[in-house]
């Protein structure tokens, strides 16, 4: 019991100082030795183990995956809960870390389609493992409802599934998820239920950072047999790999390692660390970065508090609902001297994070700051139940009329608010959230409540310094950030204009603009008239240069995008 214990804590997260790759290790471990109970996929995989009567050996392959929690451990652990094709005890394992959206991953289909024509389940294993990348904005959503099939019906259904994504990468929308899922036997509400247990988003989220873990941060990346491979190769350069691995096995076999034991041992021998980067811990930031407090930002705490807490967040992260209880420690230890001051970070793989965060906005511009926190801890109570039905009981809970919401959240009303906060986001490099300024020190993701004490126990005495000299404590933060840092200027770059992009200007003006923009970006709009009035001034000594930019969160800049370059390739600038 004290074991299990132990590594459930791991599993969790609550030991500091361990890789996620490890974490992802031990998690699965702890679900293999603590019974079926504890792993969903494991009832898809037993549930169909036994073939039926004229059922293939290449069908077996598929449904079936036994435990093997020799290779759960191994340096590349491949799991009963991923997807599989081919026989658990195949001399050679293939694992394939990819992306729906890439179109390398695509491309590398029908070659992967080859080699298990070539070799057969009884000499090659496929394994998946996901790692949709955060600029491809439809691949979370695409890859979550993946695993939820994967746990729900198993490996025949995933691959079935996995095709129509690739076939269809430029229309993965969730139409086109829901009705691929049930071609291949998963019902919408049996997949809406698995998708709000969050078990498939977690599944992700392991392999992501198992990902990382082993160096694989593009994609499509292979280990085959712990032999790394990147990217989309030829044919031969798979075979050669997988050809070397058969000799490599057959050797050990006939020296009588059973066949279990075969991809541990071979993939222990073949890895290579990957240059530890990612998985460092970056340097602590001890800047003090002049994160503003702007009009209309909602603010929970005393107006004169001592230390302020900035926090980037949004509603869809579950590393930012599991903060929030440490937050509410924190105002409750601190209460005459710590706000909290929300900045909205939508994140574009998490698609309602967005509206909601617009119906946050909406009952802050009704009714200020308490109606806002109320919202704000009903949304976090229902995650990850935020579908349109949620946000509609969530309004009328807190007395507004579900109309005037739904018209507010079509009309994106509140959106400039977000982008002015998402804007900042870029500003300081908030890459994730949840993100905290405190006091304008920087504090990164899901902390544990000591981590923020320290912080704000080292501000306070700051703080207190400064009201000993005579500030009033309502002047306490503004006194600090006389002092903090902006953020820094972008980096200088000679960036040639490319010869085939819409411009306004003589080619041979002597000052370029290039203006990189998104027609949905109500601030792109608002420097629009500003371009023309340097153009009317300058005449012929400004070219005026356009560079596409269209932000994920902004549904129609995509189409508008392409549409103004299907004009420009028509008729020109």
């Amino acid at each position: 019991m004290a074991l299990a214990a132990g590594l459930f804590r791991l599993a969790q997260g609550r030991v500091r100082g361990v890789s996620p790759g490890l974490l992802a290790v031990f998690s699965v471990w702890f679900l293999l030795v603590a019974g079926p109970s504890c792993s969903p996929a494991t009832h898809a995989h037993t549930a169909q183990a036994a073939p039926s009567a004229g059922q293939s050996s290449e069908s077996l392959s598929l449904a079936s995956a036994p435990d093997r929690p020799e290779h759960a451990l191994a340096k590349v652990p491949v799991t009963p809960a991923d997807p599989q094709w081919g026989n658990v005890d195949a001399p050679v394992t293939l694992v394939e870390v990819s992306d729906f959206e890439c179109p390398f991953c695509a491309r590398v289909q029908p070659t992967l389609e080859a080699l298990k024509r070539h070799y057969g389940p009884q000499q090659l294993r496929l394994v998946w493992k996901h790692r949709p990348l955060p600029f491809h904005q439809s691949a979370r959503p695409a890859h979550e409802v993946a695993a939820a099939v994967q746990m729900l019906a198993g490996s025949t259904a995933f691959f079935a599934f996995h095709d129509r994504a690739f076939a269809n990468q430029r229309a993965l929308s969730r139409e086109n998820l829901e009705l691929w899922s049930a071609q291949v036997g998963v019902e919408r509400q049996a997949l809406q239920t698995w998708l709000d247990s969050g078990k498939p988003a977690h599944k992700v989220a392991d392999d992501i950072a198992l990902a990382d873990s082993i160096g694989a941060f593009g994609t499509p990346a292979f280990r085959i047999n712990g032999v790394t491979l990147a990217g989309a190769q030829p044919l031969e350069a798979f075979t050669q790999i997988i050809d070397e691995q058969l000799t490599a096995a057959k050797q050990l076999s006939l020296a009588g390692t059973p066949a279990r034991q075969l991809y541990p041992l071979l993939t222990a021998k073949n890895y290579v660390e990957p240059t530890p980067t990612k998985d460092e811990p970056e340097p602590e930031d001890t800047t003090l970065w002049n994160v503003p407090v702007l009009p209309g930002d909602p603010v929970l705490g005393p107006a004169d508090a001592l230390v302020t807490i900035v926090q980037f967040s949004e509603y869809q992260c579950p590393y930012c609902k599991r903060v929030e209880e440490t937050l509410a420690q924190l105002s409750k230890q601190y209460a005459k001297d710590v706000r909290i001051v929300w900045k909205d970070s939508p994140l574009p793989f998490h698609e309602r994070a967005l509206p909601a965060a617009l119906l946050a906005r909406f009952a802050f511009e009704k009714r200020g700051n308490q109606a806002f926190w109320k919202l704000h801890d009903a949304l976090f109570s229902s995650q990850p139940k935020l579908d349109d039905q949620d946000l509609r009981e969530l309004a009328e809970q807190q007395g507004f009329a579900w109309s005037q919401v739904e018209a507010a959240i079509g009309a994106r009303k509140g959106m400039s608010k977000i982008e002015e906060s998402q804007q900042l986001a870029d500003d300081f490099q908030v890459r994730g959230t949840p993100h905290f300024f405190i006091n304008g020190r920087r504090l990164v993701g899901a902390q544990p409540l000591a981590s923020f004490t320290g912080l704000v126990d080292e501000q306070l005495a700051q703080a207190r310094a400064l009201t000993e000299r005579g500030v009033p404590r309502s002047k306490v933060f503004a006194e600090l950030m006389k002092v903090a840092q902006n953020p820094p200027p972008p980096q200088q770059k000679h960036l040639p204009p490319p010869a085939d992009a819409a411009s306004r200007g003589k080619a041979s003006a002597p000052v370029v603009i290039q203006v990189f923009s998104d027609f949905q970006c109500p601030f792109c709009k608002r420097v629009s008239p500003t371009l023309g009035e340097l153009e009317q001034e300058f005449g012929g000594s400004l070219r005026i240069v356009w560079r596409h930019l269209p932000l994920p969160f902004h549904p129609h800049a995509q189409l508008a995008a392409e549409a103004a370059q299907e004009a420009l390739a028509q008729r020109g600038s």
